[in-house]
C-alpha cells in the first residue's frame, strides 16, 4: 500500500526538498509537484490523492483557504515558515504541521501519522478496498537502512539523549533511530501506547506484571514517574477487576 501524495508551494527549493522526501519514503507516491493551489486542483480532485503537503502563504489563494474547499478524504500536512497559523491548520483539520527549514525526521514523523490514518479509515470501511490489512507499521532510520517495524510488535521506547532505542517483542536487540521521544509519541497510536516516565513509552497490550509502581518486561523494570502516574493509575482503575 502507498499513499498517493502531492506537494504545493510557491518556493521551488522548499517544494522540491519535500518531493525528494516522498520519493525516498517507501510507502509514498509522488503524483504532483505544484507551485499554486489552483494548478492543483484537478490532480486532487481527479486521482483520489491521499495527502497534499500544502504552503500556507501563497498569492491568489493561501493554504488555509485551499484547505477548506478540498475533499475530506484528502488530509492536509501544512509546511510553513510560520508558525503562528497552526491553531487556524487545527481548526481546518490538518493531519500535521511543520515547520520550515523541514528535516526528514520530521517529515516521517507526519508521514507515518498519514498512514496510520489511512490505514484505521480502512478498517472503518472495508469496502472501500480489496487489499488486506496485515497491521499498522511505521518506517524507521536506522544504521544508515529504513526499517518497517509493526507497531504491534512495539513493547516499549527508551529515550537517551539525542536518540530513541525501540525493544520490539521477541527480538533482543533494540532498534536504535535518530528521533525524539515526543516526536516518536505522537506517531504512535494513543490508544495502544502511553508514555510513562520521561525516558520510556509503554505498549499497554504487552504489559504482564506491575510491581511496586514499576512495569516488569522480562529482567526490564520501567519506572512509573510522578509526572504520568495519574493518567497511568486511572487506565490500569479502569481494567481492574476486584
Amino acid at each position: 500500500m502507498s499513499l498517493r501524495c502531492c506537494v504545493i508551494d510557491d518556493e521551488p527549493l522548499a517544494s522540491g526538498l519535500i518531493a525528494s522526501y516522498i520519493e525516498k519514503t517507501p510507502f509514498m507516491e509522488l503524483v504532483g509537484e505544484y507551485s499554486s493551489p489552483k494548478d492543483a486542483i484537478s490532480t486532487i480532485l481527479n486521482n483520489n490523492i491521499d495527502v497534499v503537503f500544502l504552503d500556507i502563504q501563497m498569492p491568489q489563494l493561501n493554504g488555509i483557504e485551499f484547505a477548506k474547499i478540498i475533499p475530506q478524504t484528502t488530509r492536509i500536512i501544512f509546511t510553513t515558515a510560520y508558525s503562528n497559523y497552526a491553531v487556524d491548520g487545527f481548526r481546518v483539520n490538518a493531519l500535521d504541521y511543520l515547520l520550515k527549514p523541514i528535516s526528514y525526521e520530521e517529515f516521517l514523523a507526519a508521514a507515518n501519522r498519514a498512514l496510520n490514518w489511512h490505514e484505521i479509515t480502512r478498517r472503518a470501511d472495508p469496502a472501500g478496498s480489496s487489499d488486506t490489512i496485515q497491521g499498522d507499521y511505521i518506517i524507521l532510520k536506522s544504521e544508515y537502512k529504513l526499517v518497517q517495524v509493526k507497531i504491534d510488535d512495539i513493547m516499549y521506547v527508551e529515550g537517551l539523549k539525542d536518540y530513541v532505542k525501540i525493544y520490539l517483542d521477541g527480538t533482543e536487540k533494540a532498534i536504535m533511530t535518530l528521533l525524539s521521544m515526543k516526536t516518536l509519541e505522537q506517531s504512535l497510536p494513543p490508544e495502544l501506547f502511553m508514555r510513562v516516565h520521561r525516558s520510556f513509552i509503554v505498549n499497554l497490550s504487552k504489559i504482564k506484571v506491575i510491581e511496586r509502581n514499576r512495569i516488569v518486561f522480562g529482567r526490564t523494570q520501567i519506572p512509573i514517574s510522578d509526572s504520568y502516574k495519574e493518567a497511568f493509575s486511572e487506565y490500569i482503575s479502569r481494567r481492574t477487576i476486584g
